[in-house]
């Protein structure tokens, strides 16, 4: 499907025979994104950013803490580090330089920490679990994934108009907003008139083309049997379009308590504390 060039990092978990489940504890910031506080190389203090859309590890240019014990050989790659979050230990975690991330945060860190498991996104808790045995689904629904180039892709309905149109969107925990549209969508669909438009920004580039980004409110998004109503729903406008696929964002995830499993063809999900809460305004 969307094809993203990534290289693999091995990663090896030890678990105690004794338990079930291992917990990791992560902060969420007012932009949605998660943090995990972790210890690279046995040296590195850094705030991580949790990026569902990737698998590996990356140090942002940005970064507030320094991270002189990653050492990146020419091609911007550093292979072979540990990391430690709490009493969990990976190793053999590779790390890209210069990617960006979001807010309060060094890098980012992807799903290879749960490789081979089932594991839980627990907003209610602020922690995932990775499960060595089958984790306890009662309350929650099924929805089919497709995990495609280590991302993840749902389908969800969409209420426009007097339409519903079914679309796949990527789970994007990078993006601090709700649903954003691809160009291809935006355009088939008439967005830029059947949406209520709440907010517009226009920037342009040296040779003059316009990127318009504009904000609106879908009246419903269904996933499973799940209702949302007046979603915060964004896409492009102007000359360029670069938006190649539909985003469920950060603001879209924390609505729901999320269970991966192992073979990464289902999520199971159930309203999260924040199902409710106001959708977060992109500025």
């Amino acid at each position: 499907m969307f094809k993203k060039i990534s290289l693999f990092f091995i990663v090896t978990v030890g678990f105690s025979s004794i338990y079930a489940q291992q917990n990791i504890p992560f902060r969420i910031t007012k932009y949605n994104n998660i943090i995990v506080k972790t210890l690279v190389n046995k040296k590195d203090s850094l705030d991580l950013m949790f990026q569902i859309a990737m698998k590996d590890a990356s140090i942002s240019p940005d970064r507030q803490r320094k991270a002189d014990h990653i050492v990146f050989n020419k091609d911007g790659i550093s292979e072979n580090n540990t990391v430690q979050i709490g009493k969990f230990a990976l190793n053999n975690v590779q790390f890209f330089d210069h990617e960006l991330t979001g807010h309060e945060a060094d890098g980012k860190i992807g799903t290879a920490m749960f490789s081979g498991k089932a594991f839980k996104i627990d907003y209610d808790n602020n922690r995932f679990v990775i499960y060595d045995k089958q984790p306890d689904l009662e309350g929650y629904q099924p929805i089919t994934l497709l995990y495609d180039h280590e991302q993840f892709f749902i389908a969800g309905d969409n209420v426009i108009g007097d339409q519903q149109e079914e679309a796949y969107f990527l789970l994007q925990s990078g993006y601090a907003g709700g649903l954003l549209y691809s160009n291809e969508f935006a355009d088939a669909k008439g967005l830029d008139k059947k949406l209520k438009i709440t907010g517009e920004k226009t920037l342009k580039n040296s040779s003059g083309k316009s990127v318009v980004t504009k904000q609106g409110v879908l009246p419903h998004f269904k996933l499973g049997n799940a209702v949302l109503k007046d979603v915060s729903a964004g896409f492009f406008a102007g000359d360029l379009k670069t938006q190649t696929v539909n985003y469920f964002g950060a603001d879209m995830l924390r609505r729901f308590n999320w269970i991966f499993d192992v073979d990464r063809k289902t999520a199971y999900i159930k309203p999260s504390k924040y199902f409710s809460e106001p959708y977060y305004k992109i500025n």
